[in-house]
């Protein structure tokens, strides 16, 4: 019974400070979103008025950018994870040295329409763009693609700090910039009920997403733990 209450306390104590850390660098990512936000919205509006670039930080766990046509979500998960155990990160000496290392927090950014919000479509499709992981130690790697599945592999030196923040932002809004939008296979949407149709609106409950039907593949190499 003494084993089994220190391993509690021990496990529930690391992952008290796994999420105390991952939510302290969300508010720190948030700010810096905001200070992106701002940037581009200084430079575009004076150039273009129509083109919309705003952030919404009302959830505590989320922060909603929008850029024109693209609603760019970052959401931080509430829960802690491990890695299986043939996980390539428990072959790292930064884990093995110290398991509790191994646990981390995870933060989902993900690509929507931004008519998909504007118009309430449920059944519209947004797509990830990147997921990071990070320790109690502010060490990270991300998941991602295009040039997000390899820029940020080093989990053992890489502190998800304001520098890496800035960059990792850049990158993934240009990734999704150059991320445009497919008509769907014809044989997906040839049939329509008048129901679907007429319920909200025309067109509202059409499912759209940027590669509907289409394959999405993960790229990038290797994480180096």
């Amino acid at each position: 019974m003494e084993k089994l209450q220190q391993s509690i306390l021990d496990k529930a104590a690391l992952k008290q400070d796994v999420f105390a850390t991952t939510k302290s660098l969300f508010e720190q990512l948030k700010i810096e979103i905001g200070l992106i936000t701002n940037e581009i919205h200084d430079f575009i509006t004076p150039l273009d008025a129509r083109v919309a670039v705003e952030l919404k930080t009302t959830e505590a766990f989320e922060a909603r950018m929008t850029l024109a046509g693209d609603t760019i979500v970052f959401h931080m998960h509430t829960n802690v994870f491990a890695f299986p155990n043939n996980h390539m990160i428990h072959k790292s000496p930064y884990v093995m040295d110290s398991p509790g290392n191994a646990y981390c927090g995870i933060i989902n950014v993900y690509n929507f329409l931004t008519d998909t919000y504007r118009f309430h479509r449920m059944n519209d499709s947004g797509y990830l763009v990147a997921r990071i992981f990070v320790n109690r130690e502010k060490h990270f790697f991300v998941e991602g693609q295009g040039q997000l599945g390899f820029m940020y592999k080093d989990f053992a030196t890489k502190v998800f700090d304001q520098k890496n923040m800035h960059s990792f932002i850049v990158t993934a809004l240009q990734h999704v910039i150059d991320f445009d939008i497919y008509t769907p296979p014809y044989r997906a949407v040839k049939e329509v009920t008048l129901g679907d149709v007429q319920a909200q609106g025309q067109s509202l409950r059409l499912r759209t997403g940027k590669r509907l039907g289409f394959q999405f593949e993960s790229e990038g190499d290797e994480v180096s733990f």
